[in-house]
């Protein structure tokens, strides 16, 4: 893990300092507003934090936008590892809570997921954990399981790097399943409960992937048919 620089956090300070402003300002002029009687201190608050998330991503990704993260591996001292820890503050200081928490209801991750952005088509949802979001890209109509863990990184002692996860349409990961960095994973399969899909594993359309590390198990029609 490469030590974070004190111009790197005060870059996050600001930001991160304008968002609660902005959510401050935002609760006052809204909720603040309203004959709320006994309530009034818990709707502020609410109002807070949901302005305050509003605020945090907007400003986040403005910041990707005008200094884009990109895949690769990260050169020690590079503009690229300036904006990846200003990128990894978000998440460590504000992001990942949500994401690990479980408790949030998979329609409302979706829509964080998107606002965070991950691409993610018609119908997909997930209850596990989608690392570095810009480097997602699941299909239509697939499942992410509870628990299940989607990790576009790469930190290995010095080392520090991202290749993007693709997964396609009808896809399954299982509960606790991991996928690591630079996996692409094809139209129709299923990847168990549990297993680990190591960096840089080619999934093929209809494959069914379990164990750890996973290896091909059969096909999703033919495991059907046994059953």
């Amino acid at each position: 893990m490469r030590k974070i620089t004190p111009s790197q956090i005060a870059v996050f300070s600001a930001l991160s300092g304008l968002a609660v402003c902005l959510a401050v300002a935002a609760a006052a002029l809204t909720v603040g507003r309203l004959p709320l009687g006994d309530l009034r201190g818990v709707a502020l608050a609410l109002a807070w934090l949901v302005f305050l998330y509003a605020f945090a991503i907007a400003l986040y990704r403005l910041f990707l936008a005008g200094f884009p993260l990109l895949p690769g591996e990260i050169a020690p001292g590079s503009r690229q590892e300036f904006i990846y820890h200003v990128y990894i503050l978000f998440y460590l200081m504000l992001f990942y809570p949500v994401m690990r928490s479980g408790f949030v209801p998979a329609p409302f991750m979706r829509l964080f997921y998107l606002a965070l952005g991950t691409r993610l088509g018609e119908n997909t949802y997930s209850q596990g954990i989608l690392h570095d979001p810009p480097f997602v890209t699941i299909g239509a109509h697939s499942v992410v399981g509870q628990y299940a863990i989607l990790i576009p990184h790469v930190i290995e002692g010095s080392k520090l790097a991202h290749y993007p996860i693709r997964i396609g349409d009808h896809v399954t990961v299982g509960a606790h399943a991991s996928v690591l960095s630079d996996v692409e994973i094809g139209n129709g399969a299923i990847i168990a409960t549990g297993a680990v899909v190591p960096k840089g594993t080619r999934i093929g359309p209809g494959e069914v992937w379990g164990g750890v590390p996973a290896r091909r198990l059969g096909t999703a029609g033919a495991r059907a048919g046994q059953e």
